[in-house]
């Protein structure tokens, strides 16, 4: 089965960074969507909006195709949650805070909500990733937490990508790999207090692994 990657996306800037992630890790093969969480019932004109927003964030990267989700949920976290449990989702892909400084990493109230126990591996792009769609990924840091999903996701990530591993600390590098806690229960999120710092100061994308959940990056056979 493809990976599946959800991209939380308003159609704001931040979130356009969001979409250049998950077209990034999405690169072999995985199942890319789009999603937007309304937060009350509204009408058909709100729906109509959210609907349209998001055709144009498909758009604006030539995949009109692209299957897009509106989901009505008072919490943006919750809503994402059940839509990458319904899914059966891999990843949920976020942009970075309002305002935050180009080429940084600060995840959002919903995205630090999903790594205190989400369904699924978060991935949180730097600031401006948008303006750099041919970014490449030569290094990739790893923060192991004793979680072997951590090293296999990294490990995998970097044979696709013709890149390397090297332990978080090491130099520089273009990602950054991290497992979960070593209490977290099987296929939750959750940071340490060092994994979180290091998520907190990152300069490049950054994807968390939910506990003994190592995601696949292999390419995924054709259809015949």
């Amino acid at each position: 089965m493809a990976t599946r990657i959800i991209v939380s996306y308003d159609d704001t800037d931040n979130d356009r960074d969001a979409l250049a992630l998950g077209r990034l890790l999405a690169f072999n093969g995985a199942e890319l969507s789009l999603a937007y969480v309304r937060h009350s019932q509204g009408g058909a004109l709100e729906q109509k909006e959210a609907e349209d927003l998001l055709a144009r964030g498909a758009e604006s990267v030539g995949a009109p195709e692209m299957p897009r989700h509106v989901v009505v949920n008072p919490g943006t976290s919750v809503g994402l949650a059940e839509l990458a449990e319904s899914e059966n989702a891999d990843v949920i892909v976020f942009g970075s805070e309002y305002r935050t400084a180009l080429g940084t990493v600060k995840p959002g109230i919903p995205a630090h909500k999903l790594l205190l126990g989400g369904p699924a591996a978060i991935a949180v792009s730097p600031a401006g990733l948008r303006d750099n769609p041919s970014v490449s990924v030569n290094t990739i840091g790893l923060i192991e937490e004793g979680d072997s999903a951590a090293r296999q996701t990294a490990d995998g990530l970097a044979a696709a990508l013709g890149a390397n591993v090297v332990e978080h600390g090491s130099g520089h590098v273009d990602m950054l790999v991290v497992g979960s806690r070593p209490e977290s229960p099987v296929g939750k999120v959750t940071l340490s207090a060092a994994a979180d710092y290091a998520v907190e100061t990152a300069t490049h994308p950054v994807l968390v692994v939910a506990r003994e959940t190592p995601i696949s990056f292999a390419a995924q056979p054709q259809a015949v």
